[in-house]
């Protein structure tokens, strides 16, 4: 994730939630109408979950990132996981990011690792952008779920930028985002508008010595051994050997 100041053009943003309240679906719909995949292509669901343990029993374990082009923007997507046991991947990826969205079932409202991982996000001076999901589910009630939200902000000590945070009300599962219950919407637009303008774009001077931040470490039979990080100062070059 460059951090060049030329490439104002760039927005870094971590997805985080309680679990089983649907970042993974959410990135799916973003990735699917962002124009990522070739039309008629075979997209499975749960894009970023690629790990077997992971589509086994439906969770996300391991961090992942993918990226989306929108409006001339680069948006780089980190989904983190939503479970307890996994809370050391979300303290790593929160200081790649400049900011999150912060998802939140519609009709369970925030949930233990809401708080967790929302701890986290303000203690870093994140602010966050709330999803409302599921909506379109019975028994939601997306209002009581935005007030519980605040409430939780201002339990866990947020300042009031944070507490004046932009929400929006969807489904990942249905592909829609609006900024009201009373607006109706068919696609993903308001969410991209709302990262575009609410999330600050990264900063670092790219003629400085190389500063890579690094995050998770992998391994791909394809390419060999893989870091992800975020670039906070100089740049780095596609073929460059370090």
């Amino acid at each position: 994730m460059s951090a060049s100041t030329k490439r104002a053009a760039i927005r870094n943003i971590a997805i985080i939630a309680h679990v089983d309240h649907g970042k993974t679906t959410l990135v799916d719909a973003l990735l699917k109408q962002s124009g990522t995949f070739r039309e008629g292509e075979l997209v499975p669901t749960c894009v970023l979950d690629s790990n077997d343990l992971e589509r086994e029993r439906g969770i996300t374990i391991l961090s992942k990132n993918t990226a989306v082009d929108y409006d001339n923007t680069r948006i780089n997507i980190v989904d983190t996981p939503g479970h307890a046991d996994f809370g050391g991947e979300v303290e790593r990826v929160l200081g790649m990011v400049d900011g999150c969205l912060l998802i939140v079932d519609a009709n369970e409202g925030p949930m233990p690792q809401t708080r967790f991982v929302l701890k986290k996000a303000l203690e870093k001076g994140l602010r966050p952008i709330v999803f409302v999901n599921k909506i379109d589910r019975p028994r939601a009630d997306p209002e009581i779920a935005v007030s519980k939200v605040l409430d939780l902000f201002i339990e866990l000590g947020a300042d009031d930028d944070q507490c004046d945070f932009t929400y929006l009300f969807g489904s990942g599962l249905g592909g829609f985002a609006k900024p009201d219950m009373k607006t109706d919407s068919e696609n993903m637009v308001p969410l991209f508008e709302a990262i575009l303008r609410h999330v600050p774009p990264p900063v670092g001077d790219p003629e400085k010595p190389l500063q890579l931040q690094v995050t998770t470490l992998d391994y791909s039979d394809f390419l060999g051994r893989i870091i992800i990080g975020k670039i906070h100062n100089g740049s780095i070059k596609n073929g460059q050997i370090a």
